[in-house]
Protein backbone atom coordinates (compact mmCIF):
# COMPACT_ATOMS: atom_id res chain seq x y z
CA UNK A 1 0.00 0.00 0.00
CA UNK A 2 1.49 3.39 -0.94
CA UNK A 3 2.31 5.85 1.80
CA UNK A 4 3.05 9.54 1.40
CA UNK A 5 5.99 11.42 2.82
CA UNK A 6 5.69 15.18 3.10
CA UNK A 7 8.26 17.74 1.93
CA UNK A 8 9.38 15.65 -1.03
CA UNK A 9 9.70 17.03 -4.53
CA UNK A 10 9.99 15.53 -7.97
CA UNK A 11 10.06 18.86 -9.77
CA UNK A 12 12.62 19.36 -12.53
CA UNK A 13 15.69 21.44 -11.81
CA UNK A 14 14.56 25.03 -11.25
CA UNK A 15 15.43 27.58 -13.91
CA UNK A 16 16.53 31.13 -13.24
CA UNK A 17 13.07 32.45 -14.10
CA UNK A 18 11.46 30.42 -11.29
CA UNK A 19 13.51 32.19 -8.62
CA UNK A 20 12.27 35.44 -7.13
CA UNK A 21 15.51 37.23 -7.97
CA UNK A 22 18.10 35.00 -9.62
CA UNK A 23 21.60 36.50 -9.65
CA UNK A 24 21.85 35.61 -13.33
CA UNK A 25 18.72 37.61 -14.16
CA UNK A 26 19.83 40.42 -11.84
CA UNK A 27 23.14 40.72 -13.67
CA UNK A 28 21.33 40.93 -17.02
CA UNK A 29 19.29 43.83 -15.65
CA UNK A 30 22.45 45.45 -14.31
CA UNK A 31 24.25 45.16 -17.64
CA UNK A 32 21.42 47.11 -19.28
CA UNK A 33 22.39 50.12 -17.13
CA UNK A 34 25.79 51.68 -17.88
CA UNK A 35 26.49 52.87 -14.31
CA UNK A 36 25.47 49.54 -12.75
CA UNK A 37 27.51 47.61 -15.31
CA UNK A 38 30.63 49.67 -14.58
CA UNK A 39 30.22 49.31 -10.80
CA UNK A 40 29.75 45.55 -11.09
CA UNK A 41 32.93 45.19 -13.14
CA UNK A 42 34.89 47.27 -10.65
CA UNK A 43 33.58 45.11 -7.81
CA UNK A 44 34.61 42.03 -9.77
CA UNK A 45 38.20 43.27 -9.69
CA UNK A 46 37.89 43.78 -5.94
CA UNK A 47 36.70 40.20 -5.48
CA UNK A 48 39.76 38.88 -7.28
CA UNK A 49 42.07 40.86 -5.01
CA UNK A 50 40.41 40.16 -1.67
CA UNK A 51 42.89 37.45 -0.76
CA UNK A 52 45.63 40.07 -0.52
CA UNK A 53 44.51 43.45 0.91
CA UNK A 54 45.48 46.57 -1.07
CA UNK A 55 48.94 47.82 -0.05
CA UNK A 56 49.01 50.77 2.28
CA UNK A 57 50.52 52.95 -0.40
CA UNK A 58 47.39 52.47 -2.54
CA UNK A 59 44.48 53.54 -0.31
CA UNK A 60 42.53 54.50 -3.41
CA UNK A 61 42.00 50.81 -4.21
CA UNK A 62 39.96 50.18 -1.07
CA UNK A 63 38.01 53.40 -1.54
CA UNK A 64 37.22 52.45 -5.13
CA UNK A 65 35.86 49.05 -4.04
CA UNK A 66 33.69 50.63 -1.34
CA UNK A 67 32.38 53.17 -3.83
CA UNK A 68 31.49 50.41 -6.30
CA UNK A 69 29.67 48.50 -3.56
CA UNK A 70 27.76 51.62 -2.58
CA UNK A 71 26.65 52.18 -6.17
CA UNK A 72 25.13 48.68 -6.26
CA UNK A 73 23.07 49.15 -3.10
CA UNK A 74 19.94 50.04 -5.09
CA UNK A 75 20.56 47.36 -7.69
CA UNK A 76 18.66 44.08 -7.84
CA UNK A 77 22.08 42.41 -7.56
CA UNK A 78 22.24 43.16 -3.85
CA UNK A 79 19.30 40.94 -2.98
CA UNK A 80 19.83 38.29 -5.64
CA UNK A 81 20.00 34.59 -4.78
CA UNK A 82 20.63 31.14 -6.25
CA UNK A 83 19.23 27.63 -5.87
CA UNK A 84 21.31 24.53 -5.22
CA UNK A 85 19.32 22.58 -7.82
CA UNK A 86 19.41 25.21 -10.56
CA UNK A 87 21.01 24.48 -13.93
CA UNK A 88 23.60 27.28 -13.91
CA UNK A 89 24.38 27.23 -10.21
CA UNK A 90 28.14 27.87 -10.54
CA UNK A 91 27.61 30.99 -12.65
CA UNK A 92 24.93 32.24 -10.27
CA UNK A 93 27.18 31.79 -7.22
CA UNK A 94 30.08 33.56 -8.94
CA UNK A 95 27.82 36.59 -9.39
CA UNK A 96 26.59 36.43 -5.80
CA UNK A 97 30.09 36.36 -4.30
CA UNK A 98 31.29 39.07 -6.67
CA UNK A 99 28.63 41.37 -5.25
CA UNK A 100 29.06 40.17 -1.67
CA UNK A 101 32.83 40.30 -1.76
CA UNK A 102 32.40 43.66 -0.06
CA UNK A 103 31.54 41.73 3.10
CA UNK A 104 35.29 41.37 3.48
CA UNK A 105 35.46 45.15 3.59
CA UNK A 106 32.97 45.33 6.45
CA UNK A 107 30.12 46.28 4.15
CA UNK A 108 27.74 43.35 4.51
CA UNK A 109 26.37 41.10 7.23
CA UNK A 110 28.27 37.84 7.70
CA UNK A 111 26.84 34.35 7.24
CA UNK A 112 24.02 35.20 4.85
CA UNK A 113 23.07 32.27 2.65
CA UNK A 114 23.18 32.83 -1.12
CA UNK A 115 20.42 30.25 -1.58
CA UNK A 116 16.70 30.79 -1.90
CA UNK A 117 15.00 27.45 -1.47
CA UNK A 118 11.74 26.96 -3.30
CA UNK A 119 9.97 24.50 -1.03
CA UNK A 120 7.15 22.43 -2.49
CA UNK A 121 4.56 20.45 -0.58
CA UNK A 122 4.11 17.60 -3.04
CA UNK A 123 3.81 14.27 -1.23
CA UNK A 124 6.29 11.58 -2.16
CA UNK A 125 4.70 8.19 -2.82
CA UNK A 126 6.46 5.21 -1.30
CA UNK A 127 5.18 1.73 -2.07
CA UNK A 128 5.99 -0.31 0.99
CA UNK A 129 4.60 -3.39 -0.71
CA UNK A 130 7.80 -3.51 -2.77
CA UNK A 131 9.69 -4.30 0.40
CA UNK A 132 7.94 -7.62 0.92
CA UNK A 133 10.95 -9.40 -0.54
CA UNK A 134 12.99 -8.30 2.50
CA UNK A 135 12.89 -10.15 5.79
CA UNK A 136 10.49 -8.52 8.30
CA UNK A 137 13.37 -7.88 10.70
CA UNK A 138 15.51 -6.07 8.11
CA UNK A 139 16.85 -2.79 9.48
CA UNK A 140 15.46 0.53 8.29
CA UNK A 141 18.67 1.53 6.50
CA UNK A 142 18.38 -1.58 4.37
CA UNK A 143 14.74 -0.78 3.64
CA UNK A 144 15.63 2.73 2.39
CA UNK A 145 18.49 1.29 0.33
CA UNK A 146 16.00 -1.07 -1.31
CA UNK A 147 13.62 1.82 -2.04
CA UNK A 148 16.45 3.68 -3.77
CA UNK A 149 17.41 0.59 -5.78
CA UNK A 150 13.81 0.22 -6.96
CA UNK A 151 13.70 3.86 -8.08
CA UNK A 152 15.42 4.37 -11.45
CA UNK A 153 16.76 7.87 -10.86
CA UNK A 154 17.93 7.23 -7.29
CA UNK A 155 19.57 3.95 -8.29
CA UNK A 156 21.33 5.51 -11.29
CA UNK A 157 22.74 8.43 -9.29
CA UNK A 158 23.76 6.17 -6.42
CA UNK A 159 25.56 3.75 -8.70
CA UNK A 160 27.37 6.66 -10.35
CA UNK A 161 28.94 7.87 -7.14
CA UNK A 162 29.52 4.28 -6.00
CA UNK A 163 31.67 3.72 -9.07
CA UNK A 164 33.41 7.09 -8.84
CA UNK A 165 34.27 6.61 -5.16
CA UNK A 166 35.54 3.05 -5.45
CA UNK A 167 38.84 1.40 -6.27
CA UNK A 168 42.44 2.03 -5.32
CA UNK A 169 42.89 4.78 -7.93
CA UNK A 170 40.02 6.94 -6.80
CA UNK A 171 40.06 10.54 -8.00
CA UNK A 172 38.68 12.48 -5.07
CA UNK A 173 37.37 15.44 -7.08
CA UNK A 174 35.36 13.09 -9.33
CA UNK A 175 34.04 11.22 -6.30
CA UNK A 176 32.93 14.48 -4.65
CA UNK A 177 31.32 15.67 -7.88
CA UNK A 178 29.23 12.52 -8.21
CA UNK A 179 28.41 12.56 -4.50
CA UNK A 180 27.09 16.13 -4.85
CA UNK A 181 25.08 15.10 -7.90
CA UNK A 182 23.31 12.41 -5.86
CA UNK A 183 22.51 14.71 -2.93
CA UNK A 184 21.34 17.48 -5.28
CA UNK A 185 19.37 15.57 -7.91
CA UNK A 186 17.87 12.55 -6.18
CA UNK A 187 14.50 13.10 -4.53
CA UNK A 188 14.96 14.43 -1.01
CA UNK A 189 13.09 11.60 0.77
CA UNK A 190 15.44 9.06 -0.84
CA UNK A 191 18.53 11.07 0.12
CA UNK A 192 17.36 11.72 3.66
CA UNK A 193 16.24 8.13 4.14
CA UNK A 194 19.60 6.68 3.10
CA UNK A 195 21.70 8.97 5.27
CA UNK A 196 19.37 9.50 8.23
CA UNK A 197 17.94 6.06 8.83
CA UNK A 198 17.64 5.06 12.51
CA UNK A 199 19.54 2.07 13.84
CA UNK A 200 19.35 0.15 17.10
CA UNK A 201 22.36 0.89 19.36
CA UNK A 202 23.56 -2.72 19.07
CA UNK A 203 23.08 -2.99 15.30
CA UNK A 204 26.55 -2.17 14.00
CA UNK A 205 25.68 -3.45 10.53
CA UNK A 206 22.90 -0.89 10.21
CA UNK A 207 25.10 1.89 11.58
CA UNK A 208 27.95 1.01 9.26
CA UNK A 209 25.60 0.93 6.29
CA UNK A 210 24.40 4.42 7.18
CA UNK A 211 27.91 5.79 7.68
CA UNK A 212 29.14 4.26 4.42
CA UNK A 213 26.56 6.24 2.45
CA UNK A 214 29.25 8.94 2.10
CA UNK A 215 32.05 6.42 1.30
CA UNK A 216 34.69 8.38 3.27
CA UNK A 217 37.63 6.32 1.97
CA UNK A 218 37.56 8.49 -1.15
CA UNK A 219 35.30 11.42 -0.32
CA UNK A 220 37.28 12.46 2.77
CA UNK A 221 41.02 13.31 2.93
CA UNK A 222 43.31 10.37 3.73
CA UNK A 223 45.06 12.36 6.47
CA UNK A 224 43.21 14.81 8.70
CA UNK A 225 44.11 18.39 7.70
CA UNK A 226 43.91 21.31 10.08
CA UNK A 227 40.29 22.49 10.25
CA UNK A 228 41.27 26.11 9.54
CA UNK A 229 43.16 25.02 6.42
CA UNK A 230 40.08 23.06 5.38
CA UNK A 231 37.95 26.15 6.01
CA UNK A 232 40.31 28.28 3.92
CA UNK A 233 40.09 25.78 1.07
CA UNK A 234 36.31 25.87 1.31
CA UNK A 235 36.04 29.67 1.35
CA UNK A 236 38.22 29.82 -1.75
CA UNK A 237 35.65 27.76 -3.69
CA UNK A 238 32.36 29.57 -4.46
CA UNK A 239 30.27 26.39 -4.17
CA UNK A 240 31.73 25.21 -0.87
CA UNK A 241 31.65 28.75 0.51
CA UNK A 242 27.98 28.99 -0.40
CA UNK A 243 27.08 25.68 1.23
CA UNK A 244 28.97 26.64 4.38
CA UNK A 245 27.23 30.02 4.53
CA UNK A 246 23.89 28.24 4.07
CA UNK A 247 24.74 25.89 6.94
CA UNK A 248 25.79 28.75 9.21
CA UNK A 249 22.58 30.59 8.37
CA UNK A 250 20.10 27.77 8.96
CA UNK A 251 21.81 25.57 11.57
CA UNK A 252 23.04 28.34 13.86
CA UNK A 253 21.79 28.47 17.48
CA UNK A 254 20.39 31.94 18.02
CA UNK A 255 21.03 32.08 21.78
CA UNK A 256 22.63 30.22 24.68
CA UNK A 257 19.46 28.17 25.08
CA UNK A 258 20.08 26.63 21.66
CA UNK A 259 17.10 28.24 19.92
CA UNK A 260 17.60 27.59 16.21
CA UNK A 261 17.65 30.41 13.68
CA UNK A 262 15.31 28.70 11.20
CA UNK A 263 13.11 25.61 10.93
CA UNK A 264 14.60 22.12 10.96
CA UNK A 265 13.85 21.41 7.30
CA UNK A 266 16.15 24.21 6.19
CA UNK A 267 18.89 23.16 8.60
CA UNK A 268 18.69 19.61 7.31
CA UNK A 269 18.85 20.75 3.69
CA UNK A 270 21.83 22.98 4.46
CA UNK A 271 23.65 20.16 6.26
CA UNK A 272 23.10 17.73 3.39
CA UNK A 273 24.28 20.42 0.97
CA UNK A 274 27.79 20.28 2.44
CA UNK A 275 28.20 16.63 1.46
CA UNK A 276 30.47 16.43 -1.56
CA UNK A 277 32.36 19.63 -0.73
CA UNK A 278 35.74 20.09 0.95
CA UNK A 279 33.87 20.25 4.27
CA UNK A 280 31.97 16.99 3.94
CA UNK A 281 30.75 15.89 7.40
CA UNK A 282 30.00 12.29 8.28
CA UNK A 283 28.99 10.05 11.15
CA UNK A 284 31.95 9.33 13.39
CA UNK A 285 31.19 5.64 13.96
CA UNK A 286 28.62 2.91 13.52
CA UNK A 287 27.39 2.94 17.12
CA UNK A 288 25.90 6.44 17.41
CA UNK A 289 24.77 9.43 15.37
CA UNK A 290 27.56 11.84 16.28
CA UNK A 291 28.87 13.77 13.28
CA UNK A 292 32.15 15.57 12.69
CA UNK A 293 34.34 17.18 10.08
CA UNK A 294 37.31 15.17 8.89
CA UNK A 295 39.93 17.51 10.34
CA UNK A 296 41.93 18.29 13.47
CA UNK A 297 42.90 21.41 15.43
CA UNK A 298 46.43 20.23 16.12
CA UNK A 299 48.94 22.88 15.14
CA UNK A 300 46.47 25.77 15.21
CA UNK A 301 48.73 27.92 17.39
CA UNK A 302 47.06 31.11 18.58
CA UNK A 303 44.01 30.27 16.44
CA UNK A 304 43.19 27.19 18.50
CA UNK A 305 39.95 28.69 19.83
CA UNK A 306 38.73 29.63 16.35
CA UNK A 307 39.54 26.14 15.11
CA UNK A 308 37.67 24.42 17.93
CA UNK A 309 34.71 26.70 17.39
CA UNK A 310 34.55 25.53 13.78
CA UNK A 311 34.64 21.91 14.93
CA UNK A 312 31.90 22.50 17.50
CA UNK A 313 29.61 23.99 14.85
CA UNK A 314 29.18 20.38 13.73
CA UNK A 315 30.01 18.18 16.73
CA UNK A 316 28.30 20.29 19.44
CA UNK A 317 25.53 21.99 17.48
CA UNK A 318 22.15 21.59 19.26
CA UNK A 319 20.22 22.64 16.16
CA UNK A 320 21.90 19.99 14.05
CA UNK A 321 21.45 17.38 16.81
CA UNK A 322 17.74 18.07 17.06
CA UNK A 323 17.29 18.15 13.30
CA UNK A 324 18.97 14.79 12.68
CA UNK A 325 17.24 13.17 15.66
CA UNK A 326 13.80 14.42 14.57
CA UNK A 327 14.25 13.17 11.01
CA UNK A 328 15.38 9.74 12.21
CA UNK A 329 12.30 9.59 14.43
CA UNK A 330 10.09 10.35 11.41
CA UNK A 331 11.76 7.59 9.42
CA UNK A 332 11.27 5.09 12.23
CA UNK A 333 7.60 5.96 12.63
CA UNK A 334 7.10 5.48 8.90
CA UNK A 335 7.89 1.77 9.22
CA UNK A 336 6.83 1.31 12.84
CA UNK A 337 3.90 3.72 13.37
CA UNK A 338 2.90 2.15 16.70
CA UNK A 339 6.35 2.43 18.28
CA UNK A 340 6.76 4.96 21.06
CA UNK A 341 10.45 5.18 21.83
CA UNK A 342 13.12 5.57 19.15
CA UNK A 343 15.32 2.54 18.42
CA UNK A 344 18.38 4.69 17.84
CA UNK A 345 20.59 6.49 20.35
CA UNK A 346 19.97 10.20 20.67
CA UNK A 347 23.03 12.14 19.67
CA UNK A 348 25.07 12.79 22.77
CA UNK A 349 26.29 16.33 23.15
CA UNK A 350 28.82 15.00 21.46
CA UNK A 351 32.49 14.10 21.16
CA UNK A 352 34.84 15.32 23.87
CA UNK A 353 37.92 14.72 21.75
CA UNK A 354 38.37 17.83 19.55
CA UNK A 355 40.42 15.83 17.07
CA UNK A 356 37.75 13.18 16.60
CA UNK A 357 37.01 12.54 12.96
CA UNK A 358 35.09 9.94 10.98
CA UNK A 359 36.77 6.54 10.93
CA UNK A 360 38.18 5.29 7.61
CA UNK A 361 35.66 3.46 5.48
CA UNK A 362 35.91 -0.24 4.65
CA UNK A 363 33.34 -2.53 3.03
CA UNK A 364 31.34 -4.09 5.86
CA UNK A 365 30.53 -7.80 6.14
CA UNK A 366 30.34 -8.42 2.42
CA UNK A 367 33.07 -9.59 0.06
CA UNK A 368 31.50 -8.17 -3.08
CA UNK A 369 33.83 -5.91 -5.00
CA UNK A 370 33.32 -2.25 -5.72
CA UNK A 371 32.07 -0.39 -7.82
CA UNK A 372 28.79 -1.92 -6.62
CA UNK A 373 29.76 -1.89 -2.95
CA UNK A 374 27.20 0.77 -2.17
CA UNK A 375 24.54 -1.45 -3.60
CA UNK A 376 25.59 -4.96 -2.66
CA UNK A 377 26.87 -4.03 0.81
CA UNK A 378 23.31 -3.02 1.61
CA UNK A 379 21.78 -6.39 0.88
Amino acid sequence: MPMALGSGTEDPLPTESRLANSCIQARKKCEADAACKAAYRRLGSCALGLSSPPPSEEPSGLADCLEAAQQLRNSSLLGCSCHRRMKHQAACLDIYWTVHSARGLGDYELDVSPYEDTVTSKPWKMHLSKLNMLRPDSDICLKFAMLCTLHDKCDRLRRAYGEACSGTHCQRHVCLQQLRAFFERAEEPHVQGLLLCPCAPTDRGCGERRRNTIAPACALPSAAPNCLDLHGLCVGDPLCRSRLADFQTHCHPRDILGTCATEQSRCLRAYLGLIGTAMTPNFVSSINTSVALSCTCRGSGNLQEECEQLQRSFSHNPCLVETITAKMRVHKQLFFPDAVAPVFPVMEHQNKNPALRPQPWVPFLFSCSLPLVLCCSLW
